[in-house]
């Protein structure tokens, strides 16, 4: 069966791609020849047909220059990693793609114009369900049907022009990714940390397969499919996430506000006040081989337990545990049961019965907690009722403060004292201790379907679960000749593949058929990106640590829970074992809490060591497309199906309509296909209004009559007539002489100046501080006004508007290369250029970024302000230069003055008018 995809182009037909992506096509340096200047004429006016030219001539020029900078680059210079979420590969590109990977090379091209070493990567998250789903109803093979669509997003991404270092590229779904993977898991595993257990689970009865809670909203729904989630009782694979909550909880302090995700973040984990304790189950003093984890939201008396509850619900009340006969026996709905199983702490080495509780839940997600009479009414009211002995372990002193009793040597001890003494103890025992809060879960990874990475795990009746050993990675999926996407695990159907031999007693085993979690791939492809060629390891260790950690990392709000959850705690899992160190010296640590760096800036040698994989987070909001549905059924509509001819839209076959602007979807009829929109815009026109029509972390609501995009067209325009402006007043013969200029040409060049100074200043601000795109396009446009009312004589003979205009073309560059890159080939040209800029070689993309200049950094840290009442001038005061824009605060300065108290003091003002341009306020009085 043949897939149709539609492919982006940028190509007039008749011409081959392959000619206009050839490897090394001809660099341009001043002097050569430009695209235009083959006819020898350069077009007044940016119309379309002049903006499909140029794109057509440079875009294989810009992404062949960006591979062979890459190539050439120093490796000793300062890195500067940006990355983007690596894609699903769908088989075709959505608009929320081209924002995200815009902004990414738009931050790319930047960095790289300031002298840094850019990793700017792209890969593939090629695992997953839809990729299984489409192979089923296709009757292909999903790896097919995978690498298909990643050709054909490959083609539309290089469309774009969008420059990613491709020799990086990483595709989860091929053994050499997922070798690393599992590679990882069996870390994870030896650690103690990878572990499974039967477990009541979230079950997708359309996806035929387990969900994480973090999958499952809060209707109960799966996140993919929709489908209301079953429950079901099921062995399956866990990660023990709960053992790094607090280090991740706590790493958050140390890093750059994320638009509200770190509070996401941190309300995910919750409060880390408590820890788990490992028990091992008895029923008449004979261990039955069950261990189980019991929550105390105070540890420090863990030696007071009476008893430990479970829940109704508990797995050792269903499924095939040992103990549930035992445990139901004295079971007793609707109150608190006391049973004959019993509990070893393996901690204190006491033993406690349990008890099945009468609740439906406890605090948070809990099953089982430990009973502490000491430390809650509720715990004393169970054990009396029930009869329990237990130890006090608390005693008041005279000024109030409670000490630990019978409680081996953590007596003696205050609450607090003991609270950091038994978790750290239990820790180091590997039985507990491990600082989490009662709502945080451990990552189920266990999926049943077969499209994902294999757990390199095999069953063995004599030795139990046993880690595939690292020398036998990967573990390769098998062929199959058929998925039907229900019952149990495809893979149990590849009998040969199933059947192997244990690795420890070489007896009969089974292989594990779950496969993971898609997220298990995205938690490290971070690093991959820093050596993906390797085949010894995952990556080499001081690649990871020259690169890591991303400096600016770009996605969807969506994944602020999820996917960041489990980067970084895979991040932290990689630095204790020693697979990366993350060692970064003062001069390369920017972005984080400024008090915590500032009080090591007398230790020139310190380097800051954190486990933290991201340093800035750029959360980038949707594309909304518009919607039109029926007012009372709710059923979406097609444009063509609107009558516009009133005011108020209405169906053409009757009804009221509401119009909305959402998620883009065929659905809902609202979708934009990135290729229709470049081939009526342009690249860089798309490129523009995608940073310009809103700040990244907001919506854009794509609407073409709005004032972005009419916006964006017309600055292209204006940006070109100024290239053309200088061009034509420096013809052969037309010798520029500074000298000519008269005063108020002078005064004009001056505020040229000021204005160049001032954009570098807030341009380069916002690319490096609040990723505010649109406020930068804004600032480009106001000097681009500046610049356009210049007079023909600072045109001709200023090197003020020569090197303004030479700014504000390398200010364009990274968010509009091929514009950017024509204009400046264009002004290169340009007859007895007077400033530095044009007199350097190479494209716009190879040139240095702007630098404000250092006498406008020398201003005054005050400013004499103008005051004038009833618009008279009646003297000035002196303001400081920080607030002197701010009128409310000049105001109370200048009635504090004694101008202001000689003059206004008694009079009814009205009025206060601070001037934006002039240090002036005017206040309007009562006569």
């Amino acid at each position: 069966m043949q897939v149709s995809v539609r492919r982006l182009s940028l190509y007039p037909l008749g011409v081959a791609r392959s000619a206009l992506l050839s490897p090394s096509p001809r660099l341009l340096s001043p002097g050569t020849r430009t695209l235009f200047s083959e006819t020898g004429v350069w077009e007044k006016e940016y119309r379309p047909e002049t903006r499909r030219r140029v794109e057509e001539w440079w875009h294989p020029r810009i992404m062949a220059q960006w591979r062979k900078d890459a190539l050439e680059e120093d490796s000793k210079g300062k890195k500067f990693y940006v990355l983007s979420m690596f894609p699903y590969p769908s088989g075709r590109l959505h608009m929320g793609h081209v924002r995200v990977y815009t902004i990414s090379d738009t931050i790319g091209h930047f960095q790289r114009m300031r002298g840094h070493q850019v990793l700017n990567p792209m890969g593939w998250d090629a695992f997953g369900l839809p990729a299984e789903n489409a192979a089923i109803e296709r009757g292909l093979d999903p790896e097919e049907w995978t690498k298909r669509n990643i050709k054909s997003m490959r083609e539309q991404l290089d469309s774009l022009g969008l420059c990613f270092n491709w020799d990086r590229e990483v595709t989860t779904c091929l053994p050499d990714y997922y070798r690393w993977t599992q590679y990882l898991f069996v870390k994870l595993f030896q650690a103690g940390l990878a572990y499974q257990k039967e477990a009541v689970v979230n079950w997708d009865p359309v996806d035929q397969t387990v969900l994480a809670d973090e999958q499952v909203d809060e209707n109960g729904r799966s996140w993919r499919s929709g489908a209301l989630v079953e429950q079901k009782l099921l062995t399956q694979w866990f990660i023990k996430t709960t053992n790094y909550a607090k280090p991740l909880l706590d790493a958050l302090a140390d890093l750059p506000e994320w638009y509200g995700v770190k509070a996401m973040q941190a309300n995910w984990i919750g409060d880390c006040t408590g820890c788990y304790f490992d028990f091992k189950l008895k029923v008449n003093g004979e261990e039955t081989g069950e261990t189980l984890s019991a929550y105390s939201s105070s540890p420090e008396t863990v030696f007071g337990a009476a008893y430990l509850a479970i829940l109704p619900s508990h797995r050792l009340l269903h499924g095939s545990s040992s103990v549930r006969s035992v445990l139901e026996k004295g079971f007793e709905l609707g109150r608190d049961s006391l049973t004959e199983v019993t509990a070893h702490n393996l901690f204190t080495d006491h033993e406690v019965p349990v008890v099945i509780s009468h609740k439906e839940a406890f605090d948070g997600y809990l099953d089982t907690v430990i009973g502490i009479p000491d430390c809650s009414e509720e715990d004393l009211s169970v054990a009396r009722a029930l009869n329990l002995r237990w130890t006090t372990v608390l005693k008041s002193d005279e000024d109030g403060t409670q000490t630990l009793v019978n409680s081996d040597e953590f007596s003696g001890l205050t609450r607090q004292q003991a609270f950091d003494s038994i978790t750290q103890k239990s820790r180091d025992q590997r039985v507990g201790g491990h600082l989490t809060s009662s709502k945080l879960r451990d990552w189920l990874i266990s999926r049943q379907r077969y499209w994902g990475t294999p757990i390199p795990v095999v069953h063995c009746g004599s030795c139990g679960p046993v880690a595939v050993p690292e020398d036998e990675l990967p573990v390769t999926l098998p062929k199959l000749p058929s998925l039907t996407g229900k019952g149990t695990s495809p893979l149990e159907d590849a009998h040969d593949w199933v059947s192997c031999t244990c690795p420890r007693c070489k007896g009969p085993a089974r292989r594990e058929t779950d496969t993971m979690d898609t997220f298990v791939d995205s938690a490290w492809y971070y690093f991959r990106y820093t050596d993906p060629q390797n085949t010894v390891r995952p990556f080499e260790r001081h690649l990871a640590d020259h690169w890591l950690p991303v400096d600016v990392y770009i996605g969807g709000k969506e994944h602020a829970v999820m996917h960041l959850y489990y980067a970084r705690f895979l991040c932290h899992f990689c630095k204790d074992q020693g697979l990366v160190a993350h060692r970064y010296s003062m001069q390369n640590f920017t972005g984080f809490s400024f008090a915590f760096a500032c009080s090591f800036v007398n230790q020139p040698s310190f380097f800051l060591s954190l486990r933290e994989p991201f340093r800035k987070l750029l959360v980038q909001g949707l594309i909304k497309g518009q919607t039109f549905k029926l007012a009372d059924s709710g059923q979406y509509l097609k444009r063509e199906d609107i009558d516009f001819t009133d005011k108020e839209p209405v169906a053409r076959r009757g009804g009221r309509v509401e119009v909305t602007f959402e998620k883009m979807s065929k659905s809902k009829h609202n979708g934009l296909d990135p290729q229709d929109v470049v081939q009526q815009y342009g690249v860089d026109t798309v490129r523009l209004y995608i940073l310009y029509a809103a700040p990244p972390e907001q919506d854009i609501l794509w609407n073409v009559k709005t004032d972005a995009l009419p916006g964006v067209l017309r600055w292209q325009s204006r940006l070109w007539q100024l290239v053309t402006k200088l061009r034509a007043a420096r013809q052969p013969g037309d010798i520029p002489n500074p000298s000519l200029l008269k005063k108020k040409e002078l005064a004009e060049t001056k505020k040229i100046w000021d204005n160049k100074n001032y954009a570098v200043q807030e341009v380069t601000s916002h690319f490096t501080g609040d990723f505010l795109f649109n406020a930068a396009i804004s600032r480009l446009m106001g000097l681009t006004n500046t610049l356009s009312s210049a007079t023909a004589a600072v045109v001709q003979h200023s090197v003020e508007f020569e090197e303004a205009l030479a700014v504000l073309v390398l200010m364009t560059a990274p968010m509009a290369p091929h514009l950017a890159s024509e204009m400046w080939a264009g002004l290169c040209q340009v007859k007895n250029p007077l400033s530095l800029p044009l007199q350097q070689r190479g494209d716009v993309l190879q040139q240095s970024w702007p630098a404000v200049d250092p006498k406008y950094l020398d201003v005054p840290e005050f400013v004499e302000l103008s005051v004038m009442i009833n618009n008279k001038a009646c003297g000035s005061v002196t303001v400081p230069l920080q607030v002197s824009k701010d009128s409310e605060r000049v105001q109370q300065l200048i009635l504090e003055s004694p101008l202001g108290q000689k003059l206004l003091s008694a009079r009814s003002i009205k009025r206060a008018i601070l001037s934006p341009r002039t240090a002036l306020i005017n206040f309007l009085v009562e006569e």
